[in-house]
């Protein structure tokens, strides 16, 4: 096992040590509380998401791919005014005929890991974090990852009245080593979103995904609506969500015709 490896592993035990502590013993919350923080990517609610897309006819080859990304949440008391909300995405990824016909590639991609300084209670609604973002070049496969370490900054704002919570999450990353014969990374990430919840706890919203590749010169966007809904399974709450992946724009040697995003989330009140 290499030494990156070996970090991811050591972080998925400790979040997960983390996460078994501190669900201990805490009051249940309804519904139509938990769904307005997990509205919030930066509420202090620990929650443990699988977030599965599946994108079929890709590119010349009409090529699929399926990333389920497990993103964990951890947040950080650090003062009585200040929290860290910790924030990892990494993608599990199965594609077939994307490099060429009858070719598959299975494993890890990059990894991004966030760190977002937030103020511990909102204003009229309104909140913020920024912090810190870093590629951490996980992949398993040349051709899923960038096989480059990259830092920058990130950022969020949101605000949150009478149902609704819309805002926006921006990161730009500049790989700062790596690999010297793999292109260098130079993109920004941008997603605006919306979401309406009932006091049931159910919510209808949806995001806009937009990569912008300086490098490369190209743009991606995606248009994700859904639906969601909190329930119990036995005694653990969780949040599932549904719904398309709707190309807007993109490369026509990555565009998919159409796609499907469905979410599982453990969540863990406070």
């Amino acid at each position: 096992m290499n030494n990156t490896k070996r970090i991811m592993v050591t972080f998925f035990a400790v979040s997960l040590t983390i996460v078994t502590v501190k669900a201990q013993d805490k009051p249940a919350q309804s519904a139509e509380e938990l769904a307005k923080k997990l509205a919030n990517p930066i509420a202090s609610l620990i929650s443990v998401p699988f977030q599965n897309n599946t994108d079929v006819g890709i590119g010349a080859f009409n090529g699929s791919r399926n990333t389920l990304n497990f993103q964990p949440v951890i947040p950080i008391s650090i003062s009585e005014k200040w929290n860290l909300i910790s924030r990892v995405v990494l993608p599990i990824v199965t594609q077939h005929d994307i490099t060429a016909p009858g070719v598959q590639q299975s494993g890890l991609s990059d990894a991004l890991v966030s760190a977002f300084f937030s103020p511990a209670e909102a204003k009229n609604g309104l909140t913020w974090g920024v912090g810190p973002a870093i590629l951490v070049p996980t992949a398993t496969d040349k051709f899923l990852g960038t096989e480059k370490l990259g830092v920058g900054p990130t950022a969020i704002v949101l605000k949150q009245k009478n149902g609704w919570t819309y805002g926006a999450l921006v990161n730009q990353i500049w790989s700062i080593a790596g690999n010297e014969d793999r292109a260098d990374v130079n993109q920004m990430f941008i997603q605006p979103f919306f979401v309406y919840n009932w006091k049931s706890g159910a919510g209808v919203g949806g995001n806009f995904e937009i990569t912008q590749n300086w490098e490369g010169k190209t743009t991606a966007v995606f248009f994700n609506p859904t639906i969601s809904g909190i329930t119990k399974l036995g005694t653990q709450m969780v949040q599932m969500a549904i719904g398309p992946r709707i190309p807007i724009a993109m490369p026509e040697n990555n565009r998919p015709d159409f796609g499907i995003r469905a979410v599982l989330n453990f969540v863990f009140p406070k």
